[in-house]
């Protein structure tokens, strides 16, 4: 087992296809089967269960492809480390959702033209499997938004620089009266990301008085933002989402508004991640932040 040999097993097992991974590694289908075969029987066991039209990974193939995940990126990672200069090779970043809408296109824009030689891999997801995609070095860093009584958040692993500050409001379907506390919403159901978003467990904390009193609480589970206000546009449910994401949404002075709290948007990563396509994206990061007070002590 090599690097090059997981290098082609993973992008194997991304393209589900010999084919598309040799187009996209340089090689002829036959070398790319050929390690493939030497790598399963390296391992003793079967990593694709193979068709005519596609291969897919083993219930092996998939532990086996997350670790051959993190040993890449320690590798790629070691090598930007040892070797200064110019920052240059691939920053995996994570963000949640509305970072990435609202928050992101114009630094990832001066990012690229003043360091075109990195390629930025952006992924998305709620906090909780951020920070933990974090831990396990599938990602570099990662834009999320933590409570600070959060007993899964292991503060002592993860260092974060606050970025930007995010208004959070419960939207209301068009035309739904003022509300002063939860009782008063019509919709019975929250529109939300899956388990482990910060902004769904505010939501809840909120809607339960902070555990003060019972709440029946029904969800529907959605993927994007888009899905969020459109189910509240019909009348289905109700919603909590940054201000900064609504205002990119056309005709949004028709949905009923409350101000609920403000929420802090920070950059994780590992305590000692420092190699020169981070520093400089973070550096870049912090000309578009709107916390005057951003504490470098966490750097």
């Amino acid at each position: 087992m090599d690097l090059a040999s997981l290098a082609i097993f993973r992008t194997v097992a991304r393209q589900e296809s010999i084919t598309r991974a040799a187009h996209l590694l340089g090689r002829v289908p036959s070398n790319v089967t050929t390690r493939i075969q030497q790598l399963e029987a390296e391992i003793g066991v079967p990593l694709f269960q193979r068709d005519r039209k596609s291969m897919t990974l083993t219930a092996e193939g998939v532990t086996y492809l997350d670790y051959a995940d993190r040993i890449l990126n320690l590798a790629e990672e070691a090598q930007q480390v040892v070797r200064p200069g110019e920052p240059a090779g691939t920053l995996r970043v994570g963000s949640m959702e509305s970072t990435v809408a609202a928050r992101l296109p114009l630094p990832l824009s001066e990012f690229n033209a003043q360091w075109p030689d990195v390629t930025v891999d952006l992924s998305t997801a709620p906090t909780r499997q951020l920070i933990d995609a974090l831990l396990a070095h599938r990602i570099d860093c990662a834009l999320v938004a933590v409570p600070p009584d959060e007993m899964w958040f292991a503060a002592d692993a993860v260092a974060t620089t606050r970025l930007f500050r995010e208004e959070l409001v419960l939207l209301l379907p068009p035309g739904h009266p003022e509300i002063q506390g939860p009782e008063e919403i019509r919709p019975r159901a929250l529109a939300a990301f899956a388990p482990g978003c910060t902004y769904r467990l505010l939501a809840e904390e909120w809607l339960t008085g902070y555990g003060s009193r019972t709440a029946r609480l029904q969800f529907q589970e959605v993927r994007s933002y888009h899905a969020m206000i459109a189910l509240t546009a019909a009348g289905t449910c109700f919603s909590l989402l940054p201000r900064s994401v609504l205002d990119l949404v056309p005709d949004a002075g028709r949905f009923t508004l409350k101000p609920l709290m403000t929420v802090d948007t920070s950059l994780a990563t590992r305590p000692g991640f420092r190699t020169p396509a981070f520093l400089k994206f973070r550096e870049t990061l912090h000309a578009f932040s709107d916390i005057a007070d951003v504490d470098d002590a966490t750097q």
